[in-house]
């Protein structure tokens, strides 16, 4: 079934509507201009793509991205020492 198209003035004017329908139906599609600018969805289909999107462990261990930044600090004018030699 495709999504019903709606545009922006009649998705104001008659919300209650599009949001029976949205929950009837299925996703409903809000345009402005007439190109499209915005879908509703129900609260359960929304739950379930979010839960899509998110990557697997698997997924974030192997990927090339970072994870988070982690700003190293200076090691100033430290510097190593030898190890003394084991006896």
């Amino acid at each position: 079934m495709t999504a019903k198209t709606w545009p922006v003035q009649d998705a104001k004017a008659r919300f209650s509507e599009l949001l029976e329908t949205c929950l009837k139906q299925g996703p409903q599609v809000v345009t402005k201009r007439g190109a499209e600018a915005a879908v509703l969805v129900s609260i359960e289909e929304w739950r379930r793509l979010k839960e899509q999107s998110r990557p697997t462990l698997k997924e974030l261990l192997l990927s090339d991205e970072a994870r988070f930044d982690f700003d190293l600090p200076d090691r100033g004018r430290l510097r190593w020492r030898k190890p003394k030699p084991l006896r």
